[in-house]
């Protein structure tokens, strides 16, 4: 029990060093607001679309940080309890006594079929990680609004690929 506590304040600990995708929109916005689009561009590459406005101008769709993690499978290993009868020999005695004062003791022993085999509780799967950001420019090109319009969650314990691919530092 005391081992499920540790991890669980380990988990808590690590994740509370983690960038979410809120955190991530409020740096972004604060490090590009009011800059040209095209540094953004130059920087992380090209947008995927742009979408001219009729006051000159444009709102962006650009996409970065494409990847694919392959996640094994997760198998559980069979139970090794001592109340877990499968697998093991078991012993019974039982011992009764008749009218005439004689004991009388059975003795059973049976074994169980061992199977050592890990069951699978989740097939192996591929994951894709990527992060979507949409910004709007005035007519002199520069960045008005900028916003993660979808973020995966990063690599490892990271919640937002946005801020991994975009170097929101914590």
């Amino acid at each position: 029990m005391k081992i499920r506590i540790l991890l669980a304040a380990a988990v808590a600990a690590l994740l509370s060093g983690c960038t979410t995708t809120e955190e991530a929109n409020t740096a972004i916005q604060s490090r590009w607001i009011g800059q040209p689009a095209d540094a953004f561009f130059t920087r992380y590459g090209p947008p995927q679309s742009r979408f001219p406005l009729n006051d000159g101008g444009s709102i962006y769709s650009w996409r970065g940080g494409d990847k694919t993690n392959y996640i094994p499978a997760q198998y559980a290993q069979p139970s090794t309890d001592d109340d877990d009868v499968f697998g093991k020999s078991v012993t019974k005695t039982t011992t009764r006594e008749d009218g005439n004062e004689t004991t009388v003791t059975t003795t059973r022993t049976s074994f169980g079929i061992s199977d050592n085999t890990p069951r699978m509780i989740a097939p192996a799967r591929t994951e894709q990680l990527f992060c979507e950001v949409q910004i709007s420019t005035g007519p002199d090109d520069r960045i008005t609004t900028i916003r993660a319009s979808n973020d995966t969650t990063g690599e490892g314990l990271s919640l937002s690929r946005c801020a991994e691919v975009l170097e929101v530092q914590k």
